[in-house]
C-alpha cells in the first residue's frame, strides 16, 4: 500500500489517532491525522490523493456532516466511517450519503487495512479516469467541426460510404478526414480512435 495515497485520519481521541497512525505507518501507509473534521476541511485539497478514515461521533462536525460538507464542495475523496456507537440506522445513513464503508470499533486490523486499500485503489482509479477524460477532451478540441462529425459517425459504426452519403461528400474525402483525425488524436487504429471518443466527456 506504500505510495498509494494518504489516509486522512480524523478522530478526537488522541489514543485512537496515535494507535491507528502507528498501525498504518508500520504497514507502509502514509497518514495525516486531524483532531476534528473542521481542521481537515480547512486543510484538504482535492488534488491530494487518498481516502478519509473518520470517527462518526465527534465534538463539532460529525462524520455524517463531514460527508455532506465534502459532497457540497464537490470533493470526491472516499470516506470510511469508524465508530464505537454503530447501529443499523446510522450505518445506512452513512452509506446512503456516499460513505465507502462503515466499520465498528474495536476494528480488526486486517479488515481495516483491506478496506483502506480498496478505498485508496478506488481513488486512484477515479483520478486516472478523470485524467484520461481530460487528455481526450484536450485532443478532441483540435478537430474541426467536419472532423468531429466524421468521428461521431465512425464511432457509431457507420462505414465510410454511409458517412459520405450522410454528409454529402465522397468516400475518399471521408478517408482523408479520418486519416487527419487519427493523426491529430495520435491514434494508431480505428479501435483506439473509438475508445478515445468514448472516453471523452
Amino acid at each position: 500500500m506504500a505510495n498509494s495515497g494518504t489516509v486522512f485520519l480524523i478522530d478526537d481521541d488522541v489514543g485512537v489517532r496515535d494507535s491507528l497512525s502507528l498501525l498504518l505507518s508500520l504497514k507502509g501507509v502514509r497518514t495525516l491525522p486531524f483532531v476534528n473534521a473542521e481542521s481537515f476541511i480547512e486543510t484538504y485539497r482535492p488534488e491530494w490523493p487518498g481516502c478519509v478514515l473518520t470517527d462518526l461521533r465527534m465534538p463539532g462536525m460529525t462524520g455524517l456532516e463531514l460527508q455532506a460538507a465534502l459532497r457540497g464542495r464537490g470533493m470526491e475523496v472516499p470516506v470510511v466511517m469508524l465508530t464505537a456507537h454503530g447501529d443499523v440506522a446510522t450505518a445506512c445513513a452513512a452509506l446512503k450519503n456516499g460513505a465507502f464503508d462503515f466499520l465498528e470499533k474495536p476494528i480488526d486490523d486486517g479488515l481495516l487495512l483491506q478496506v483502506l486499500e480498496n478505498a485508496l485503489r478506488v481513488d486512484r482509479e477515479r483520478r486516472a479516469a478523470t485524467a484520461s477524460r481530460s487528455s481526450a477532451d484536450a485532443r478532441l478540441e483540435r478537430l474541426t467541426a467536419r472532423e468531429r462529425e466524421i468521428l461521431t459517425l465512425i464511432s457509431a459504426g457507420h462505414p465510410n460510404r454511409e458517412v459520405a452519403s450522410r454528409l454529402g461528400i465522397s468516400p475518399r474525402t471521408v478517408e482523408v478526414h479520418k486519416a487527419r483525425v487519427m493523426e491529430k488524436l495520435a491514434c494508431r487504429s480505428l479501435a483506439e480512435l473509438i475508445r478515445m471518443h468514448g472516453t471523452s466527456g
